[in-house]
């Protein structure tokens, strides 16, 4: 499976944007998708995951402004992201794995790209 992420830009602070992880070369059925972000000079970061059944899963300094979803038809998860901040500024990986512990322990089997997201204050 190959994951593409898009969505990723410039935004001012207050803004908001929506972040697209398509699965191309198979399908997100029976896996768990979530998505990380990486700030400049800072660690990769869990920001939120989505069970293919709908079940969601997010980090407790992500809960409020985050909000994963997932559309079947378009074998897509999104990631919808509110009132940016200047923090927020990082690349956005999507990443999947059949297993939620393994994939929230960053080692998913399967990972896309990334997409940068900058917000401006």
């Amino acid at each position: 499976v190959q994951l593409q992420a898009s969505g990723g830009g410039l935004v001012q602070a207050g803004g908001y944007l929506r972040l697209s992880c398509a699965a191309s070369g198979g399908t997100f059925s029976n896996n768990f998708i979530a998505w990380f972000r990486q700030a400049p000079g800072k660690e990769r970061e869990y920001v939120a995951a989505t069970s293919w059944t709908g079940t969601t899963y997010y980090a407790d300094s992500m809960k409020g402004r985050f909000t994963i979803s997932r559309d079947k038809s378009k074998n897509t998860v999104y990631l919808q992201i509110n009132s940016l901040k200047a923090e927020d500024t990082a690349v956005y990986y999507c990443a999947a794995d059949g297993q939620l512990l393994t994939l929230l322990r960053d080692r998913a089997a399967y990972w896309g790209q990334g997409t940068l997201v900058t917000v401006s204050s």
